[in-house]
């Protein structure tokens, strides 16, 4: 069914820095910088992004795993560029690597894991823990 999903699918996102990304907003730190949780949501958003139009109707899928480091301030204004690079498929199990950069290099780079999953069937379990 996921055939079509294989090693090497990319997929590119970008965003300018506001407040609302620093670190002073996220509460993760006191300085108006691009927080980490920023951007490891980037980083997700962008892997999502990746494979979404290779699914069936029906089909999303979830992250499982973030394994990052954030290595460089950005400030705000400032333009990050985000990419993720699906490395395997194991089943439903979708790992990538991931960088996000700024217009002076590399800021941050890890691995993260998706898993897929029917939507309607995930979000009726979840409604059955209420």
């Amino acid at each position: 069914m996921f055939e079509n999903i294989e090693s090497g699918i990319t997929h590119c996102e970008e965003k300018t820095v506001t407040f609302n990304d620093t670190a002073a907003f996220y509460g993760s730190g006191m300085v108006e910088v691009f927080a980490t949780p920023a951007m490891i949501a980037l980083m997700e958003h962008t892997a999502m992004k990746a494979v979404l139009g290779y699914l069936p109707e029906g089909y999303n899928t979830v992250g499982t795993e973030v394994c990052v480091k954030h290595f460089k301030a950005t400030p705000i204004n400032k333009m990050v560029r985000c990419e993720a690079r699906l490395e395997k498929r194991d089943g439903k199990k979708l790992h990538f690597t991931v960088v996000a950069s700024d217009d002076e290099g590399p800021i941050g780079s890890g691995t993260h894991s998706r898993y897929i999953i029917n939507t309607k069937d995930f979000m009726e379990a979840l409604t059955k823990k209420l």
